[in-house]
């Protein structure tokens, strides 16, 4: 090694998002493992206290038999950290029919600082513009401050505040609104 001192270096971790249609037993394990991690740290769910591991399996597989939703997965080594639903219109809204809605978008708490959030954000915005959208809108609450700041960084406008979006924990949370406009990506 003529005098140096050898670093030990861990590689990259492999970060990746896809749609998917089945669950593994594992991936479903994972899944709902990283639910609610996210669920007791504050964020990405309407549920403010975890359901437990039956109702969150009963969920998931429901979501993937709803037509109008599409679950995507955030994996960080091939283990599911995280998710996002796609919601399109329901088909008797024809005047909304340009618009889309990302729903339950989170990341694990042991999990962050990889990039996920971003990455699975731009798979659901480029499955959206695949599909023909225009816009994407979402609502959040305010004291979801990471990814408030994590959509703004994205080009997400707010429009509107809701006063009274929330009880959690007994306290009043207002939620903020967004859409984007999806132009295409620059590749």
């Amino acid at each position: 090694m003529s005098g140096s001192t050898a670093r030990s270096e861990a590689p990259d971790p492999e970060r990746f998002v896809e749609r998917i249609t089945e669950f593994t037993e594992d991936d479903l394990h994972a899944l709902c493992e990283a639910t609610h991690a996210a669920i007791i740290d504050g964020g990405g769910f309407g549920w403010v206290n975890p359901p437990g591991r039956r109702a969150l399996e009963s969920y998931f597989r429901g979501v993937l038999l709803v037509p109008e939703r599409e679950l995507f997965v955030a994996r960080l080594n091939g283990t599911i950290v995280g998710s996002a639903h796609l919601v399109r219109p329901p088909r008797n809204n024809e005047a909304q029919a340009f618009a889309a809605s990302l729903m339950h978008s989170y990341i694990a708490p042991y999990a962050r600082g990889h990039g996920l959030a971003t990455l699975l954000m731009h798979s659901v915005e480029d499955r959206a513009r695949e599909l023909g959208y225009h816009i994407l809108n979402l609502d959040v609450r305010e004291t979801q401050t990471a990814a408030i700041r994590l959509y703004e960084s994205l080009g997400y406008e707010r429009w509107g505040v809701h006063p009274e979006y929330a009880l959690v924990r007994g306290k009043v949370i207002r939620g903020y609104f967004y859409c984007k406009r999806l132009r295409p990506r620059r590749q």
